[in-house]
């Protein structure tokens, strides 16, 4: 039985089908699966992103105006509106929660602090991680690998719409292969975009295990917090 986890999500997860913002519904039925998730007595950490919102890049171009870090930080705000979606449909579903935010908002959240975030785990309550690290030009794949580490979480667990990590885009390429297991270096060398390089090093340097599954099928999420071997497991051996 795995002790702490860190599960990614995607915004893209919240929106609803095909299309931009915040689908309650979306919302709604992740919460669900972590709820059921949670009766094996795991603790549990999320972090959301925001690209059902915005994401820093479409800002990026001369014409907007707008400089990159600008556009990282508005980022950042995208992420702190998902989990507070997230948050009232888990509480909802009578989880305790607390949003913990790495921008100081303190009219809406919590400062992340780790010891307190370690403390709200241990009283089993599910934490929700926004803003990245506060700074621009992290994604929150890195913002997960560093808040996993912290937090001494035992696995990084990413959700995706796919079933896991395969040769190529398996949602444009028909004959592309799954793998059960990869290595670091393996994602590395074949330059597999599950997640980016700098997170995949991260983890590296830490033997920190990332398992990689398709959150849209029902129990998915339960099977990757108890530990099955759903989807990719990346990890050194």
């Amino acid at each position: 039985m795995v002790r702490r986890v860190l599960l990614k999500i995607s915004g893209e997860a919240l929106a609803p089908q095909g299309g931009r913002g915040i689908a309650m519904d979306s919302v709604v039925k992740i919460a669900e699966q972590v709820r059921s998730a949670l009766a094996g007595g795991v603790q549990l950490a999320l972090v959301l992103g925001g690209g059902n919102i915005l994401r820093g890049a479409q800002f990026t171009s001369q014409a907007t105006h707008i400089h990159e870090a600008t556009a990282h930080y508005m980022g950042m705000l995208a992420t702190v509106m998902n989990a507070l979606a997230m948050q009232d449909a888990l509480e909802s579903l009578g989880c305790s929660t607390r949003v913990m935010t790495a921008i100081r908002m303190d009219g809406v959240a919590e400062p992340y602090i780790r010891r307190r975030a370690q403390r709200h785990l241990e009283k089993g309550r599910v934490i929700i991680l926004a803003a990245g690290t506060g700074s621009p030009f992290v994604t929150t794949d890195t913002a997960a690998a560093q808040r996993s580490l912290e937090l001494d979480a035992d696995v990084l667990l990413k959700a995706t719409r796919v079933d896991g990590v395969y040769s190529s885009d398996p949602e444009k390429d028909a004959g592309a292969l799954l793998y059960n297991h990869l290595t670091y270096d393996e994602v590395l060398s074949q330059h597999l975009r599950i997640m980016d390089p700098g997170a995949i090093t991260k983890c590296m340097e830490y033997d920190l295990p990332i398992r990689v599954f398709n959150y849209r099928v029902d129990g998915n999420i339960e099977k990757a917090v108890a530990g099955e071997d759903v989807g990719t497991l990346i990890a050194n051996k």
